[in-house]
This record gives structure tokens, C-alpha cells and sequence, in this order.
């Protein structure tokens, strides 16, 4: 149990900047498409520490709850609650016999509707660029993808874990979400719908429809849909640090860049040079 104690243009010098966290090969029947994978989401709310009376950070240490005992990584092992108070234990080497076989291959089983993919399903999103000279073949399966409004289902195995993914094309770029699995889904009837939908009055359906009438944009921006709460606990500190009020002393923590990398425009250059590229080799 846990507990605490004591000579580049800009647009390149931000490419360099970006580097992906995993590398592989889209494949499908025998079309085989290197690609980077980059993470499409990044944690953007305001992070606290938590600081012991005299300011210093605290770190997390493991414990005892029966003896009180401090225990050391290595004396710590994980295990599968079985009943309550009986566990059985796992060894890392057992993981290790469980994990998936190692490949760096995304490997597309089916295509479907996009519609046919719930939301619901989605875990986490990544952007997938080309590699070692893959832009032309990447290009064809985005068009066709993005023309049929058709999605693929896909497997991928990254550290010692295989995900399952949907993979979409938006404007020329393949974007892969991964997805829950089935039983990590709750249903409707799980927390209280009703199975069966009754028809509503007809006048508070049309009430409803003119309000949504009402409040309907042709458009969306999604640079309105901002975090209040993080962006006040930000100025509530700034302003708490000029005034030098409630600062204590702990150790700054490294800046954050000032340029902030847009992974799309990213994209995008690495596509119209691989374009370029197949062009000048034509």
C-alpha cells in the first residue's frame, strides 16, 4: 500500500522536436505501409504536487498494512485477488510467457463502416505518419478509406501489450483510436435505462426541436471548449507567486516550451514532401 514520506527555420526545429513513440508496418493482404505513431492528446490540466510542512515534495513509498513494515520494490510482488483476503501471486516471469509475441506490424483484419464503431468504444487517440518512404501507398489506403467512409479494425502489440485499434482517415491522414474491449462496456439496462422507449407528447417534441433550433451552430470551435478550471488554478498561482504569498520552498520544475507543436501541420509537411519525393523518383 502506498504511502507518502520525506541554422533552422522554426518549422523544422519544432519537426525535431517531435519524435515518435513507436514505429511499425500497417499490413493487409500483401500491402505492407511503414508508419510512425504519434499520440494524438496531450495533458494540458494544471498539475499539483503534494508538499510536506516545510514545502518539500513527497514521494510515494510501499508499506505494510498488517506490520507496518516499509517494504522495498524488490521485496513486493503483484497478485490476483481470487476471494477477498486470498490472492494468488503472478511472477514476472509468468507475465512474461503471457505477454503477446513481440511485432511491429498493425495488422488491419477487417474494414467497416465508420458509423459502425460507438464512441463509446474509444480509449485514446494517435495520429499515424508515414515512414521510410511510404507516402504514396499511405496516401492511396487514406483516399480509399476517407472515399468509402470505411474504418479498419487492427491489432498492434506495444510494450509487451496488444491493443486493439479502429483505424479512420480525415483529410488525406490515417488516425487510429484505441478501443475498449466488449466486456469494459457498460450497457444501457446496466445503469437503469429502460429497454423499451415510450413516444414522447408531440408538443414537448416540438418544444424541444425549437430549442435546439435555437442554440444550433452551422459550425463548431472547438477553441471555445476551454478548461476554466485549470486556466483559473493557473492565474490563482501566478498571481500568488507575484505577490509572493503562500510560496514555499520547493525546487522549480523545468519550463515548458514556449512553441507548442501542432502534430497535424506536422503531419501534413512530412506528406507533402514524401509527395514531392515520389514525384522527382517518377
Amino acid at each position: 500500500m502506498p504511502r507518502s514520506s520525506h541554422g533552422t527555420n522554426q518549422h523544422e526545429e519544432q519537426e525535431a522536436s517531435v519524435r515518435p513513440f513507436w514505429s511499425g508496418t500497417i499490413t493487409f493482404g500483401l500491402v505492407s505501409i511503414p508508419v510512425n505513431l504519434f499520440p494524438a492528446n496531450r495533458e494540458s490540466r494544471v498539475a499539483l504536487r503534494m508538499l510536506g510542512p516545510e514545502g518539500e515534495p513527497l514521494s510515494r513509498e510501499y508499506y505494510s498494512s498488517e506490520s507496518g513494515k516499509d517494504l522495498e520494490s524488490a521485496e513486493t510482488t503483484r497478485g490476483y485477488e481470487v476471494r477477498e483476503g486470498k490472492y494468488v501471486t503472478v511472477s514476472d516471469e509468468e507475465l512474461e510467457r503471457l505477454s503477446p509475441e513481440k511485432s511491429r506490424d498493425i495488422d488491419l483484419r477487417v474494414f467497416v463502416k465508420r458509423d459502425e464503431i460507438s464512441p463509446l468504444y474509444f480509449k485514446r487517440a494517435y495520429f499515424l505518419a508515414p515512414a521510410d518512404k511510404s507516402g504514396k501507398a499511405y496516401r492511396l489506403l487514406a483516399e480509399t478509406m476517407e472515399r468509402t467512409g470505411r474504418a479498419g479494425i487492427a491489432t498492434f502489440v506495444m510494450r509487451g501489450k496488444e491493443y486493439l485499434v479502429a483505424i479512420f482517415a480525415e483529410r488525406g491522414i490515417l488516425r487510429a483510436e484505441t478501443l475498449r474491449f466488449s466486456d469494459e462496456i457498460r450497457t444501457p439496462r446496466a445503469v437503469g435505462l429502460p429497454e423499451k422507449r415510450k413516444e414522447p407528447p408531440k408538443a414537448m417534441v416540438r418544444r424541444f426541436e425549437s430549442v435546439i433550433a435555437k442554440t444550433t451552430r452551422k459550425t463548431l470551435d472547438l477553441k471555445e471548449m476551454r478548461d476554466e478550471y485549470s486556466e483559473g488554478l493557473l492565474k490563482l498561482a501566478k498571481k500568488k507567486h507575484l505577490h509572493h504569498k503562500d510560496v514555499v520552498g520547493i525546487h522549480p520544475s523545468k519550463k515548458r516550451p514556449e512553441n507548442v507543436v501542432d502534430l497535424m501541420e506536422v503531419l501534413k509537411r512530412s506528406l507533402d514532401r514524401s509527395g514531392k519525393k515520389s514525384k522527382q523518383a517518377a
